[in-house]
């Protein structure tokens, strides 16, 4: 565990088409606090929407932004994320900017919020969106390069990921048996239903999703209904209210259902909070015992078999759960026998493994045990990696032949 990134800051960005909210987490603190654009106000929702003074080079974001606008002062564009996403170019007080150009502008705004514990160092960004896609994954990283962030600082999830790690980051008595998150947002209700297994170590975690669809005029009625079928044979020890669709003094026979046997809580950030405590687990700053396999993380194990100090070992080049896309592994062991090598491969839900066996054909023969290799591993998809070997040599005595192997290892 990295102790400089680990006491430094995490910031959780959960960035949406309308509205965006922020949070930040680091020892010390009993839960990610919350940030508001609006002074002395719980009204954590910052605008998606940036804003050009007219005539100047000066740059408003947010709410301000949205003043500015009303005022006559500024130029604003919306909707910056499908715009960047689209790779588009928008035209502003005359001038034509990328719209990739106007989000990082917003990213900056953001990060420069006061209140956010600036005087520590940046251990990760967290950027949470409610579909992650490779056109996301690719966008966000370029925007980390650009604010000169390394790899390592940077980690993109969606929002089922950021409510796993957000529901079970609390009260244990809260996930004794499953958690409820329902999401109302733009007229949408989408439910998420965590379970865990209890029977493997780490536990691993079911996400069940469903799309309901848009509530009817009725919603108190409509959203009861969608309680009960929902919740029929099911044990939940929480429900999670999410999204502006929520706002207002409408539910009633809906929130006594909710209510019965079960903790119910409402709010907006959860997803950046989540985001938050995301980043803290992957750098082993919090106790994890737990393994969630979302559509962008890595469904497999992949281990070497060695031998170490006369004992046979496992060596983990890549683990299940990972983000496949900045996930990578690598050793270098020297090779003992015949020029080949065994990898194992697993599915974290299963106790079975089988093995891949990888051949260094063409690989001068050589006096046993002069031979090293750097053994690295790179995932091309959350279920394929690709192995890679390279012929080290062995120092003076055995020049290297700078001879690479290749082998593609699936689940």
């Amino acid at each position: 565990m990295d102790e400089n990134r680990t006491n430094g800051i995490y910031y959780g960005i959960d960035i949406g088409e309308k509205a965006t909210l922020f949070s930040y987490f680091r020892k010390g603190l009993e839960e990610p606090v919350t940030l508001s654009t609006v002074m002395g106000s719980e009204i954590y929702q910052i605008p998606t929407y940036l804003a050009k003074k007219r005539g100047v080079g000066q740059w408003f974001f947010g709410n301000d932004a949205i003043r500015q606008v009303q005022l006559s002062l500024a130029v604003g564009v919306d909707g910056l994320l499908e715009k960047a996403r689209n790779k588009e170019y928008v035209m502003i007080d005359t001038e034509e900017y990328p719209a990739e150009d106007l989000l990082l502008i917003y990213l900056k705004k953001l990060l420069l919020l006061p209140g956010r514990s600036s005087d520590m160092p940046l251990a990760k960004l967290i950027i949470t969106v409610d579909v992650l896609d490779e056109v996301a994954i690719g966008l966000f990283t370029v925007m980390a390069t650009r604010m000169g962030l390394q790899q390592k600082q940077l980690l993109l999830i969606d929002h089922r990921e950021s409510f796993y790690y957000y529901a079970l980051s609390q009260d244990p008595n809260l996930y004794l048996h499953d958690v409820a998150l329902f999401d109302y947002s733009q007229s949408n209700l989408k439910r998420c239903i965590l379970k865990r297994n209890q029977t493997t170590r780490p536990q691993v975690v079911n996400l069940i999703y469903e799309n309901c669809g848009s509530v009817n005029f009725d919603k108190d009625k409509s959203f009861d209904e969608i309680i009960r079928q929902g919740f029929a044979g099911e044990i939940i020890s929480s429900v999670y209210l999410i999204g502006d669709g929520f706002d207002g003094d409408w539910m009633k026979d809906s929130l006594k259902r909710l209510c019965q046997g079960r903790r119910v809580f409402i709010g907006k950030n959860l997803y950046s909070k989540g985001a938050c405590y995301a980043g803290m687990v992957r750098d082993g700053a919090i106790e994890w015992p737990f393994v969630y396999i979302g559509d962008n993380d890595l469904k497999l194990n992949l281990s070497l078999k060695v031998i170490n100090k006369n004992e046979m070992d496992f060596v983990t080049l890549i683990s299940a759960g990972e983000s496949w896309y900045d996930a990578q592994g690598e050793c270098e062991v020297i090779l003992d026998g015949t020029p080949e090598f065994e990898c194992w491969v697993q599915s974290p839900d299963s106790r079975k493994s089988r093995t891949e066996v990888i051949e260094l054909s063409g690989l001068p023969e050589r006096e046993n045990r002069t031979t090293r290799l750097r053994i690295s591993a790179k995932p091309r998809s959350d279920k394929e990696v690709c192995v890679t070997v390279y012929d080290m040599g062995f120092g003076e005595l055995v020049p290297a032949t700078g001879r690479t192997w290749e082998k593609v290892v699936s689940l």
